[in-house]
């Protein structure tokens, strides 16, 4: 499709009142990807802050994600203080520039990350607890001082508690026989152990923090701590948020935080019970029952103190600045799926290079991160969203997805269509650097970014992935979402472990808390069934209600056929009278097995006996228990039969019937019918590559829709079952006519239009290759740019159309046929109908191909020339360590392999 047509598709969805016809939902500032935007060093001005940002508006961003960052060397001159009235200044010349553009800001709270800066007191500073032991003998005064011992704490650790335990384990509060110099007024006639619990400061600092952002970061367990924090950008912001859209919070990565100085009395108005009394179980190196217990009740304290004094007090100070709170939650000592739905729009983050066997896609395994990530990570985020009823899910996209300068969009493509069939509709690039105009190429970089900067050769082809991106969340963002089962996530069973202390919950770490439960093993095996979920809380349950049999957490938020408790061993007796409640209310409620203990040390002899006395019940009630699958079976909860097929999707409901976004992910060709389990009067295939919108012909089945699926290895598609008569034009299968125009040995130019450090030569080929193959020519092994392939080709019977197909595409291209731009080739599989450009007779094709920034880069590193110049981190490889390209192969750029039209029917 011509691009011109793509253009006013779009177009006309934002402007013509909605006809007979079938458009796309509004592409707008919100359905269009935006990216985090660094200012290295807040090194920025006004002109080069307009220009940036109409750069960005012009390939199809819809909006900026602000982090101030540490600066370039050399630049000192124009940093400008965080939150000064300078910045400030900035800012608000980025918001007015953005609204000229339609497009929006968002912030970040803080320079770098974690939460913290120079504002931050050692008070408020991130906390761990420190235990000291002695030995007091029985009738001998204790002369040793009772203080901290590690000297990096001196001054900032503080005494909570002094507990004696003699050795029948009897406690004695000594706390209040310890004078201010540390020394115990306190004899006794029996042998006890002491333990002196201090309060200390982890003394950690922001990371990668910019000019006036440097200093401590916050203890996220303290309400004062947080709200003493915001008031550097009261001070800054007033009343108003200066017109920006949400304030965002990046990762906890927050280390060896695990205590805050009122948690003893935090844990017991919680838990019931003093921990000081039992202190030395649990520090012990015991790895028993009890101890598991106390580190329970330890960590849901967190959980409480995190959730209420930071991410409560967070969102309050946003919203009453009639703005949005962002955060990403997974790193956190906390339950997930409250820390996330705490927040207005929850942000998850994909980190490294998932594998896909999709045909032709290139992944080096020099050239990606040691890690797998795992899409039901972000299920956390996109669940919370759901249950809420919250629009949108957010997620730091494409992150170290490659080594530096060698990603092609066409890598991207099937890593955010995974994060789309997570539930994400809102995707934040990772990342855009702003770089001043009078900065050499390749400007200024973050190290850890794909870089989606104008200064990247492929950055003349990113509007078809940005056009690409908004389609599907134009879509994605549409209605609500249309998940059947609600499964509860049993997080006691993690808490439940008698090793370590505060148990981030990190990307990293799935490995240890998530993949090795039933809870995990269910969310698995029901997704490539063809079923599709989302995760509940206790906290979600606890709110959870029924209507027409269906289960919500709240009124606005999703709605599910069937409440699904995988097998746990611990569980409160609270969260089982909810599921009960659910049930008595009119739920479907399948319990795959029921719970064995209470989580907890408090008393869990009566809550054994309370929880034992409800299954009794259970057992009488109508819960379905027992194998999951035969239970959904039973229930005639059908699955999506395309999951067999190994097809990935996720559904939205509207009120004209539903959505279903597919994705082809395999090595395979998909070419046959397909049953969805939806009744349609009418079925639309819309592609969200280039704007089409066809009707298939479909099949009415009891309760389901028969249609014809063509889709290529790496493909996608949205198909829209209405279930009104909606019109379109009849969708023309793909198949082949006769032989191929085979463009392969043609007569070809290659003429290079923009790049550098030089433009080669013009060369004349028979038989198409890629330029770096002109070893004779050193221009070509360091160039980065943009080379155009040119040859000319007759038809003599012109077919009904013709698909252009590319075998090896280095990376991507615009083609223009007989002086008509006929669009992008970015994606696999690398083709493009043609036909209506085509005629017969003589024909002249045009293929400009963009390489990648890398072979540029090689050249500079191999000349000793120096472009990376940081403070802090600098800049590094994908394994963090120093970067050096020079040692690189030349990577292939342009075209090889077959080049053909085939013919169509």
């Amino acid at each position: 499709m011509l691009r011109k047509t793509i253009l006013a598709c779009c177009i006309t969805a934002l402007t013509l009142p909605v006809s007979a016809q079938t458009k796309w939902p509004a592409i707008n500032q919100q359905t269009r990807p935006w990216t985090r935007w660094w200012w290295m060093g807040s090194a920025v001005d006004e002109k080069n802050i307009s220009t940036s940002l109409q750069q960005y508006n012009q390939v199809g961003f819809g909006g900026v994600e602000v982090v101030p960052i540490y600066g370039a060397k050399g630049y000192e001159s124009r940093y400008l203080k965080y939150l000064s009235p300078q910045w400030m200044k900035m800012l608000d010349h980025t918001v007015q520039q953005s609204n000229a553009l339609n497009m929006g800001v968002y912030i970040s709270v803080g320079t770098g990350w974690p939460i913290g800066g120079a504002d931050v007191t050692i008070q408020d500073a991130a906390s761990k607890l420190i235990v000291q032991q002695y030995e007091l003998k029985a009738n001998t005064p204790f002369t040793e001082k009772i203080i901290v011992n590690d000297p990096k704490q001196t001054g900032f650790a503080a005494l909570n508690a002094l507990m004696g335990y003699k050795k029948n384990g009897v406690a004695i509060d000594l706390t209040s026989k310890l004078d201010a110099s540390g020394n115990l007024q306190y004899t006794t006639t029996d042998d006890l152990k002491l333990y002196a619990v201090f309060t200390g400061k982890t003394r950690q600092a922001v990371k990668r923090a910019a000019p006036g952002g440097e200093g401590y970061t916050i203890d996220h367990f303290s309400k004062a701590a947080t709200a003493d924090y915001f008031k550097i950008f009261d001070t800054a912001f007033g009343n108003s948020s200066h017109g920006v859209k949400a304030f965002f919070n990046d990762s906890y990565e927050v280390y060896n935080a695990d205590w805050t100085p009122d948690f003893f009395t935090e844990f017991q108005k919680r838990r019931g019970y003093d921990l000081r009394q039992y202190i030395n179980l649990f520090i012990s190196d015991a790895v028993n029952d009890t101890v598991a217990r106390l580190k329970s009740d330890y960590r849901e304290t967190l959980a409480d103190l995190m959730r209420e004094n930071f991410s409560t007090v967070f969102t309050q100070w946003t919203n009453k600045r009639n703005t949005l709170s962002v955060n990403q939650a997974h790193g956190s000592p906390g339950n997930l799926l409250d820390l996330y739905g705490a927040f207005d729009i929850p942000e998850t983050e994909t980190f490294g290079s998932s594998y896909f066997p999709i045909k032709g896609l290139k992944r080096d395994s020099g050239d990606i991160r040691n890690v797998d990530p795992d899409p039901n990570m972000l299920k956390f985020a996109s669940s919370a969203a759901h249950a809420y009823g919250k629009p949108l899910t957010s997620c730091e996209t494409f992150t170290w997805l490659s080594e530096h300068f060698k990603t092609a969009w066409s890598q991207c493509k099937p890593e955010v269509d995974q994060v789309f069939l997570s539930g994400i509709n809102h995707v934040f690039y990772h990342g855009t650097t702003f770089t001043p105009a009078d900065v050499k190429w390749p400007g200024w970089l973050f190290y850890a970014s794909v870089n989606f900067v104008p200064d990247n050769s492929l950055w003349p082809h990113l509007k078809g992935l940005n056009e690409y991106i908004a389609r599907c969340q134009s879509v994605l963002q549409a209605g609500e979402p249309d998940n059947e089962i609600l499964i509860y996530w049993p997080v006691y069973d993690v808490w439940h472990n008698a090793k370590g202390m505060d148990m981030p919950l990190k990307v990293h770490d799935v490995d240890k808390w998530l993949h090795p439960t039933n809870f995990y093993k269910n969310v698995v095996g029901l997704q490539n069934a063809g079923y599709s979920l989302d995760f509940a809380s206790d906290k979600m349950l606890a709110q959870a209600s029924v209507s027409n049999g269906l289960v919500s957490v709240v009124a606005k938020g999703a709605k599910h056929k069937v409440l699904l408790v995988p097998a746990c061993e611990k569980m409160p007796v609270a969260t089982l009278k909810n599921i009960i409640r659910l049930a008595a209310a009119g739920a479907t409620v399948i319990m795959e097995q029921f719970p064995k203990e209470v989580p907890g040390f408090n008393n869990p002899e009566k809550g054994n006996q309370e929880l034992n006395a409800l299954i009794a019940e259970i057992k009488k009630a109508k819960i379905i228990t027992g194998d999951v699958a035969s239970s959904l079976n039973t229930l005639k909860i059908s699955p999506e039969p395309m999951a067999a097929k190994q097809l990935k999707f996720i559904r939205r409901q509207t009120a004209e019937g539903k959505y279903y976004f597919i994705v082809n992910n395999t090595a395979n060709d998909i070419d046959e019918k397909i049953d969805l389990q939806t009744p349609a009067a009418t079925v639309l295939r819309m592609d969200p590559l280039n704007g089409a919108i066809n009707v298939l012909p479909g099949e009415k089945k009891t309760n389901a829709t028969s249609v014809r699926l063509q889709l290529r290895s790496g493909g996608s598609v949205i198909l829209k079952l209405s279930n009104k008569a909606e019109t379109a034009p009849a969708y023309k299968y793909s198949a082949p006519a006769g032989e191929a125009i085979n463009l392969q040995n043609n007569t070809w130019t290659l003429r290079f239009a923009t790049g550098g450090p030089q433009l080669p030569a013009t060369k004349q080929m028979t038989g198409i290759k890629p330029w770096t193959s002109f070893t004779e020519d050193s221009t070509t092994q360091s160039f980065s740019g943009t080379g155009m392939y040119t040859t000319t080709f007759t038809i003599k019977n012109k077919a009904a159309d013709y698909v252009l197909q590319l075998d090896k595409l280095y990376e991507s291209a615009k083609v223009i046929i007989n002086g008509k731009d006929a669009g992008l080739i970015w994606s696999l599989p690398y083709e493009l109908k043609v036909g209506s450009l085509l005629k017969e007779g003589n024909n002249t094709i045009s293929i400009e191909v963009c390489n990648l920034m890398a072979n540029r880069i090689r050249d500079m590193d191999r000349k000793g020339e120096v472009w990376r110049n940081y403070h802090e981190i600098n800049f590094v490889n994908i394994n963090y360590q120093n970067f050096d390209a020079g040692k690189w192969k030349v990577q292939p750029s342009g075209l090889d392999g077959a080049v053909q039209l085939i013919p169509l029917k």
